[in-house]
């Protein structure tokens, strides 16, 4: 069902080409006419499209992530249904996914894998505030983009899946999958942390911690065996983060952080305390010895079935140990799975046996152990009190000193009197816990509080004195308190939905000041808003919005063309892939006829190719005519044309000058129009300043009959030229 580039969906988006395929669908990159904006098309495919249960649930997932919006998040524009097909229209991210950029590093920087993982748990925490759990947390699903921004993928998607249609690829990469996940049981917002500890692990490392030859396999690694730590394959990670992994990575989710936004904090600790303790007991301790997760037969015949339904697997007897726990006992035949050194594979009966028998001497031996240990340190205290009670052992005897006089050596062999004590450290602990600790070691705090961007507020920014320093009961410890940040979140402001223009205003009523840049994208419409920084700003700051210029336009010089004739100039337009636009002439004293005066178009020197210069053309000086001017001053007697019934006759006549062009051409003005007289009038032919029509200095006035136009009295004129 692959879509082929120039099929239109909903008339409105049209799909340029495929950019993706998963498990359950295909991911095409399209253009939204309606919008004038690039998108990402997610096809179901046909297999999934053919149950109802799935797509029902499918739509109504969808349709759930639809709601959520953040910037760790890839917006969900719209959930549609065509036909048979059924599809998701999201935003559109120009970068890659995590597990590409990982395979490209081979493994990432320490705290840049901090700051990626924060920004995934920030958009894992803003879905969950919205009771939608991902489900398929891993690499393929998030997208890294050209700017550092990571956005989480297929929100709901996973949810989606029905009973039949619960494959291995349907469940997305079993080698992230969270054990409760695995086990088929219930699962919930930790599986999601599950998840992303098992991504950090492989952003510092570079390899996934469980590996197998099928699914079956990785499932089971799930579940039973212990992780590696990270820092055996990087020991350049921090003892803080190496904790936070362990903890997302436990196996019972009760021993995992309770949210999201507890991962943040422990995160962003670990970037100003590498080797800080203050990530809380999880099971952790217990992976790293080795501890076996009880699994029952029951549930390993469902995994068996879930991630191994449609096909073969080799052989395999699940044996029940003595103490319980489940170890895999594989066909002699089948060697194809990689050894790892977690896994307990019991080749025959009799290995098993002696296994049992280890464990037993093992645990004998530690019990033994503990007993001398014990005895020793009774042994001890006692030759001790016997060398401190004066008894003369080494000599001579020793005085008694009063409580405050008296001394006690710590292991450095440093004396500490009792009226002395350790400074302890209340780095990072929120202020009551801070002063309870300090009574407890009998000092008194004296709290001064400041603004941090980096401690949150109500908790311990610095001590004085500093950990582990020896200070006198009772003293003053000057403790600095966050008051929290002083700058303004931007985050808040939903700055992405709005103008520029309103964008700015909003800013500078909060106090900051405003810097607008324009960069090329090839996503996002011209004038619309890219992003901003920073996310958070102090008062009297600057912010920058960074504003769309729409998709790359090749530019070009503009040619200079005033002063060169018009031909000339549209050489060079043509040269440089422009075109001509409005063109007009002018006169011009300076400028010869011809050749362009001024030109428009372009900014800055550069024009988009195929872009329009218009000009102005010189149409030469202004040519002045020379005035011909005549005059006559006569009367015409009508009555020698009618003749003696003069008196009673009437006629229609009018008066007219009357030139010849160049060329032979008659032209023609009336100086008197057409009026009836009778024949006895004399008509007068008085003009005193006659204007030549065509610069001549020759020409007549004519008397004419109007009815039949014949010239009934012709007079020459001569005209002179006047200034």
């Amino acid at each position: 069902m692959m879509l082929r580039p120039g099929v239109y969906l909903q008339d409105r988006y049209e799909i340029l080409e495929q950019v993706g395929s998963g498990g359950m669908s295909e991911v095409y990159k399209a253009k939204c006419h309606k919008l004038n904006r690039l998108v990402a098309v997610k096809v179901l495919k046909e297999e999934f499209s053919n149950d109802s249960t799935f797509v029902s649930k499918f739509k109504m997932e969808a349709q759930a992530a639809a709601r959520l919006s953040h910037p760790n998040i890839v917006n969900v524009y719209d959930v549609i249904d065509e036909g048979k097909f059924h599809y998701i229209v999201m935003e559109l991210i120009d970068g890659v996914t995590l597990k590409v950029y990982i395979a490209r590093k081979g493994k990432l920087e320490i705290k840049e894998s901090i700051g990626i993982a924060i920004q995934v748990a920030q958009g894992i925490a803003a879905a969950h505030e919205q009771n939608i759990i991902h489900r398929d947390i891993k690499p393929q699903n998030m997208i890294v983009s050209r700017d550092g921004k990571v956005k989480v993928a297929d929100f709901g998607i996973a949810r989606g899946v029905s009973a039949q249609t619960m494959t291995s690829a349907a469940m997305g990469s079993v080698h992230y999958i969270s054990p409760e996940q695995a086990r088929g049981g219930y699962s919930d917002s930790r599986s999601d942390i599950y998840s992303l500890g098992i991504t950090m692990y492989e952003m510092v490392t570079g390899r996934v911690p469980f590996e197998g030859d099928n699914t079956v396999a990785i499932a089971l690694a799930h579940l039973e065996d212990a992780i590696v730590p990270p820092s055996v394959y990087n020991p350049e990670i921090p003892a803080s983060f190496e904790r936070i992994i362990l903890k997302c990575t436990a196996k019972k989710p009760e021993n995992r952080y309770s949210s999201a936004n507890e991962l943040i904090g422990d995160l962003r600790k670990a970037l100003v305390q590498p080797e800080g303790e203050f990530v809380k007991d999880s099971d952790g301790s217990r992976a790293l010895q080795g501890h076996t997760v009880k699994i029952s037969g029951k549930e390993l015949a469902r995994i068996k079935e879930q991630y191994n339904p449609a096909r073969e697997e080799p052989v395999r007897e699940y044996v029940r140990r003595p103490t319980g726990e489940t170890a895999i006992t594989r066909h002699p035949s089948d060697n194809r799975r990689s050894q790892r050194p977690q896994e307990r594979i019991s080749q025959k009966p009799e290995d098993q046996v002696n296994s049992h028998i280890e464990r037993m001497l093992a645990a004998a031996g530690i019990v033994v152990a503990i007993i001398i240990v014990a005895v020793l340190i009774v042994v001890f205290s006692k030759l001790g009190g016997m060398f401190q009670s004066g008894s003369g052992l080494l000599g001579r005897e020793t005085t008694s000193q009063s409580p405050e006089s008296q001394a006690q050596t710590n292991e450095n062999g440093e004396t500490l009197k009792d009226t002395e004590v350790y400074m302890p450290d209340v780095l990072e602990l929120p202020e009551d816990l801070a002063e309870t600790k300090l009574k407890e070691n009998f000092l008194s705090m004296k709290p001064t509080y400041q603004a941090s961007d980096v401690v949150e507020k109500g908790y311990v920014i610095s001590q004085d004195p500093d950990y582990g320093t020896v200070v006198s009961k009772y003293s003053h410890v000057n403790v600095v308190v966050s008051l929290g940040s002083d700058k303004i979140d931007l985050t808040a402001l939903d700055l992405e939905t709005m103008s520029v223009a309103s964008a700015t205003r909003l800013l500078q009523d909060r106090g900051l000041t405003v810097q607008v840049t324009e960069e090329e994208s090839e996503t996002v419409e011209k004038g619309m808003l890219l992003r901003y920084e920073p996310e958070k700003a102090a008062e009297g700051s600057t912010v920058t919005l960074y504003v769309s210029t729409g998709p790359h336009v090749d530019m070009v010089p503009v040619p200079n063309l005033v002063g060169k004739p018009e031909q000339d100039a549209l050489a060079l337009l043509g040269e440089a892939g422009l075109l001509p636009g409005d063109t007009s002439t002018e006169i011009s004293d300076t400028v010869p006829k011809g050749s362009i005066i001024r030109q428009e178009g372009g900014q800055d020197g550069q024009i988009e190719v195929g872009g329009k210069i218009s000009y102005v053309v010189s149409s030469g000086p202004e040519v002045r005519q020379q005035r011909y001017v005549a005059s006559i001053n006569d009367v015409y007697d009508l009555s020698n044309l009618i003749g003696p019934g003069a008196g009673s006759a009437s006629v229609t006549v009018l008066v007219r000058l009357h030139q010849v062009d160049a060329d032979g051409t008659p032209v023609y003005r009336t100086l008197t129009d057409a009026k009836t007289i009778t024949g006895a009038v004399l008509l007068p032919i008085s003009y005193t300043s006659i204007e030549s029509l065509n610069g001549s200095d020759k020409g007549e006035v004519e008397v004419v009959d109007a009815e039949s136009g014949a010239v009934l009295k012709s007079y020459p004129l001569t005209f002179f030229p006047m200034d």
